[in-house]
C-alpha cells in the first residue's frame, strides 16, 4: 500500500531537497514526476515522497 502523498509547492520542495524549481519543472515536463495540480495560490504541486524516491533512484544509478 502506498503512503498518502505529501503535496508541496516547488519552493517547499526546493527547501526539502535542494533541487531548484526550474529543474523540478523540467522533470515534470519530461514525465519524471507527477503533476498534482495547483494550490489555491496557483503554485504547482508535487509529491515530496515521489521526488525523494526519484532522487534516490538517480543516486543509485550514478553510484552503479
Amino acid at each position: 500500500m502506498h503512503p498518502a502523498p505529501v503535496l508541496v509547492d516547488l519552493l517547499a520542495a526546493q527547501a526539502a531537497t535542494g533541487i531548484r524549481p526550474g529543474t523540478l519543472r523540467v522533470w515534470l515536463h519530461r514525465g519524471h514526476l507527477t503533476h498534482h495540480g495547483h494550490d489555491p495560490a496557483g503554485r504547482t504541486l508535487v509529491d515530496l515522497g515521489e521526488l525523494q524516491q526519484h532522487l534516490a533512484t538517480k543516486a543509485a544509478c550514478a553510484a552503479a
